[in-house]
């Protein structure tokens, strides 16, 4: 019963409530605060494929992990094991309400080498200040300068660092050899669905990605969303490296 509650406290936010605020910050904040302590249930039947982009991504001994738009820190236990082998995971996120249970996820394992940080994804330089690996879980969409925060990422990277991403995504009309087209109503249909909850489906993040990094791992997928059986919306699981210079 508690679970039924909590999804339909998380589904009228998704459709009813509308997030406020002149900062992005202001705006997330209107949007997790009230779904914060069901979040990890509702979004883990709709934000597929994190587990395996997580476990994809090489742990390098004593590395840095910065996960950019971390949310509650879920993330930080698909890593199980390995997590012990980082020296630093700094989890990274605008919403002080996901960041509070991040934070209580932290003490409740307790992890010793895992940091909730209160920052912009897009400015963040933790003080190591090169990483060995940054990710992005279903938080490039959310971010109104993705392509800054890719870029960012890159200049955190090490060589040979490695990049993890997974998120929603629509095609390009004509995605060139090797990529999954979409039709018009998939290309048409779910960036305004997504868009009203400041969600904003590119075309151009796989395009910037294999720009920008060596492509180690590429797949187009679909995934279902709670509540709607017919359908299922295209996301993109990516890991890459960043070049030696």
């Amino acid at each position: 019963m508690a679970n039924v509650v909590n999804d339909l406290k998380t589904l009228w936010h998704l459709v009813a409530r509308r997030a406020s605020g002149s900062t992005h910050q202001e705006r997330l904040e209107s949007f997790y605060s009230g779904q914060a302590n069901g979040y990890d249930d509702f979004r883990r039947r709709m934000l597929h494929s994190r587990q395996e982009m997580i476990q994809s991504v090489p742990v390098p001994q004593g590395g840095v992990w910065v996960d950019l738009g971390a949310g509650t820190g879920e993330n930080a236990e698909h890593l199980g094991p390995r997590i012990n082998d980082l020296s630093k995971m700094y989890l990274v996120d605008l919403s002080t309400s996901l960041l509070e249970q991040a934070q209580a996820r932290v003490q409740a394992r307790g992890w010793q080498n895992v940091v909730p940080v209160c920052h912009d994804a897009t400015t963040f330089v933790p003080p190591e200040g090169s990483v060995d690996v940054v990710t992005f879980s279903y938080s490039l969409t959310m971010i109104p300068d993705w392509f800054r925060a890719m870029d960012h990422a890159y200049s955190l990277l090490k060589p040979g660092g490695s990049i993890g991403i997974v998120d929603f995504f629509v095609a390009r009309k004509y995605p060139g050899d090797g990529h999954t087209p979409h039709g018009w109503s998939t290309r048409t249909f779910w960036p305004p669905w997504f868009g009203s909850d400041n969600v904003f489906l590119s075309p151009d993040h796989i395009p910037y990605l294999k720009n920008k990094f060596e492509t180690v791992m590429l797949s187009e997928r679909r995934g279902k969303i709670p509540y709607l059986p017919f359908v299922r919306a295209p996301h993109y699981v990516f890991i890459g490296k960043k070049r030696a210079e």
